[in-house]
C-alpha cells in the first residue's frame, strides 16, 4: 500500500530490566493504544524495550534468552494492526545482538543489528553484543525508513550506508541515559547527521530510573534542514504523534508541540526524583527513611524524597548529640513539618556514652579525635537501619558528591544506606538545587541555605576547618574526575598547587570507601560508580 502520508508514535516508555514478560505487556498496551485510538501507522519503541536497558549480565542466562523468545512471541501474537519497531536483544546461535524488529501484523517484515556499540563512560556494549554490519531499510506504507539503534546516529557511517540503500528518513531507538546538557549533545549531534545527509529523524528515548542511570525521554523529530519540529516532553512517559508528508518527492515531518528544553536545575532536580521514585517503585519498598539534621544535603534530598514519593510514605529522623545546636533542631522540624512527613527525634546521646564506655579501656593513653566522631554516625546509623529493617522502608543517605570524592563522609556511618540521591551533585549544585525547589514553592528553611555548612561532630565545627571552600574544591574536583586534568594543567586554570596535590590525594586515598557506598542518581559526565574505575591500590600520585 502506498500514501502520501506516515503517522508515526513515538514510544516514550518507562521499562523494568528483566522483567521480559510485563515489558511485552507494555509493548502490547502501546501498540494497541498507537494502532486503534490514535491511527497510527508506525510505533517506535526505545532501544532493548523488550529486555530493558541496561540488561547487562541478564543477557548470559539460558532462561533469559527463554524468556526473551516467549516475549516476542507474546509481541508478535498480539497482532497489532500497525507496524512496531521493538528493540531486543537477539540471540543467534552464540552471538547476541542488540537489534530492532518492525512486526507488522504478527510478520517480522525486518531486523536491524546494531552496527555502533558504545563502551566507554556507563557503556560496556561490547562485553555482550556483536556488531551488525548492514544497513536496514524497508519500505513502509509507501515511505523507504532507515532503522538505526542509538550510537549508530552518532557515527556517520551507519546513516550514510542507509541513504546509500534508499532510505528518506530514519528512525533511530535509544536508551541514552540523563546528564546534564544531555538534550543538547543529542540534538547537535543529529543535526550533524542531518545536514549531511538532507534526511528527517525520528528519535525516540527510553524513560525511568535504572539503578544509577536515569533516562529522560526528551523524544524529539528533526526535519531534513536541522530544526527540531517535535519534542516529547522530558521525564514524562507518553505516546507521542507526528505525521509524515510527501511533499515534492520528499518525506516531511509536519510540525507538533515542541516541549520546551529544562533549565539546568530544573533539569537536574526532575531526574533525581524520578530516579527516586522508580527505585524505590522498581524494588517494591513501602517508603523511605532518611536522616534529617538541620543541614542543606539532607533538606534537599528530603525534598527529592517528597517529591518522588509523597509524604505519606517518607518518615524523617532527627538523631541529635550534644554537639546539635538548637538550630539544627529548630530548622529540621521546620521543614518536616512544612512537608508534612512523619517526623521522629531520637537523641543519641546515651548510646555515644555507652559505646565510649565500652572502648574506653581500648582508648586509653589516646586523645578525641574522629574516631569519637564516627562513633556518633554509627550510633545514628543503628538507629536507622533498625527503622529500615522493622518497617521495610529503605534507607537513603544524604551524601553529595564532593564529600564521596574527599573522604569527608563516615564508612559505616552517613555513608550506609540503600540509595544515595544527591551522590552526584557538587556541593555547590545542592545549593543551586536547593534555590531552585524553593523557587517552585518554598520547603526548606532559608536559614539552612544560608548557614555555613557543618557536619556538627565537634564543637563550633565547619566543613571549612577541613576542607577547602567548596568554591575552591568543586571545581578542582570537576577538572580532575569529569575532565581528567593533571596537577598542572589543573594549576593552569588559577588553583594553587599545594591545594590541588591534596585534593586529589584525597580524591584517590578514598576510592575504599566509594566501593563500599550506596548507588545513586547519575546526573553529570562522570559519576562515582559504572564510569569511574579508579584503583584502590596504586601508586600513582600525580
Amino acid at each position: 500500500m502506498s500514501t502520501n502520508q506516515l503517522r508515526i508514535t513515538l514510544g516514550q516508555l518507562n521499562l523494568l530490566v528483566g522483567d521480559v514478560a510485563g515489558n511485552a505487556r507494555r509493548i502490547v498496551m502501546a501498540a494497541e493504544r498507537a494502532c486503534r485510538e490514535l491511527g497510527s501507522d508506525l510505533l517506535i519503541l526505545p532501544e532493548l524495550t523488550l529486555s530493558g536497558y541496561p540488561p547487562e549480565d541478564l543477557l548470559l542466562h539460558r532462561g533469559f534468552r527463554a524468556a526473551i523468545e516467549t516475549g516476542m512471541q507474546t509481541v508478535r501474537a498480539a497482532q497489532a494492526s500497525c507496524g512496531v519497531v521493538v528493540g531486543f536483544p537477539e540471540y543467534a546461535g552464540s552471538q547476541i545482538f542488540n537489534a530492532a524488529a518492525l512486526i507488522e501484523a504478527g510478520t517480522l517484515r525486518a531486523t536491524h543489528r546494531k552496527s555502533c556499540l558504545p563502551n566507554y563512560k556507563v557503556f560496556d556494549e561490547k562485553r555482550y553484543f556483536k556488531s551488525g554490519a548492514q544497513p536496514t531499510v524497508v519500505e513502509f506504507r509507501g515511505f523507504r525508513v532507515g532503522i538505526l539503534i542509538c550510537e549508530d546516529i552518532w557515527e556517520p557511517e551507519p546513516a550514510q550506508m542507509a541513504r546509500s540503500a534508499g532510505a528518506e528518513m530514519f528512525v533511530v531507538l535509544n536508551a541514552s541515559p540523563f546528564e546534564l546538557h544531555k538534550q543538547a549533545n543529542r540534538e547537535d549531534i543529529v543535526r550533524r547527521c542531518v545536514r549531511d545527509l538532507g534526511l528527517p529523524v525520528v528519535y525516540v528515548n527510553m524513560l525511568g530510573g535504572q539503578d544509577e542511570l536515569v533516562f529522560d525521554g526528551n523524544s524529539f523529530v528533526m526535519d531534513g534542514t536541522g530544526n527540531v519540529v517535535m519534542r516529547a516532553p522530558a521525564f514524562e512517559e507518553g505516546l507521542y504523534e507526528v505525521l509524515f508528508e510527501r511533499v515534492d518527492g520528499m518525506a516531511q515531518p509536519r510540525a507538533g508541540a515542541v516541549a520546551p528544553e529544562l533549565s539546568d536545575p530544573a533539569s537536574v532536580y526532575r531526574a533525581l526524583v524520578l530516579g527516586v521514585r522508580d527505585y524505590v517503585a522498581k524494588h517494591g519498598f513501602p517508603g523511605v527513611v532518611m536522616g534529617l539534621s538541620g543541614g542543606i544535603d539532607s533538606a534537599l534530598t528530603l525534598a527529592i524524597a517528597v517529591d518522588a514519593l509523597g509524604r505519606e510514605r517518607v518518615h524523617a529522623v532527627m538523631m541529635p548529640s550534644p554537639y546539635t545546636s538548637q538550630m539544627s533542631l529548630d530548622d529540621a522540624r521546620a521543614q518536616a513539618e512544612l512537608l508534612g512527613v512523619k517526623y521522629s527525634v531520637l537523641p543519641i546521646g546515651e548510646m555515644m556514652k555507652a559505646a565510649e564506655a565500652t572502648l574506653a579501656g581500648e582508648f586509653a593513653g589516646t586523645k578525641p579525635d574522629t574516631t569519637e566522631e564516627n562513633i556518633q554516625s554509627r550510633c545514628r546509623m543503628v538507629l536507622l537501619m533498625g527503622i529500615s529493617n522493622k518497617t521495610g522502608k529503605m534507607l537513603l543517605t544524604t551524601g553529595n558528591k564532593s564529600e564521596m570524592a574527599v573522604g569527608y563522609a563516615t564508612l559505616y556511618g552517613d555513608m550506609a544506606g540503600g540509595f544515595a540521591p544527591i551522590k552526584d551533585c557538587s556541593k555547590l549544585l545542592v545549593y543551586r538545587l536547593a534555590e531552585y525547589r524553593n523557587s517552585q514553592a518554598p520547603v526548606i528553611p532559608r536559614r539552612v541555605i544560608d548557614r555555613p555548612p557543618s557536619a556538627e561532630l565537634r564543637p563550633d565545627q565547619k566543613d571549612s576547618d577541613s576542607l577547602p571552600p567548596y568554591e575552591t574544591l568543586d571545581p578542582i574536583l570537576e577538572a580532575f574526575i569529569e575532565d581528567d586534568l593533571s596537577v598542572d594543567e589543573i594549576c593552569a586554570r588559577g588553583f594553587d598547587r599545594p591545594t590541588v596535590v591534596r585534593v586529589l590525594d584525597l580524591v584517590k586515598r578514598n576510592e575504599y570507601k566509594r566501593r563500599q557506598a550506596p548507588p545513586g542518581v547519575r546526573v553529570s559526565r562522570r559519576a562515582f560508580g559504572r564510569d569511574w574505575r579508579y584503583p584502590i591500590t596504586s601508586g600513582y600520585r600525580r
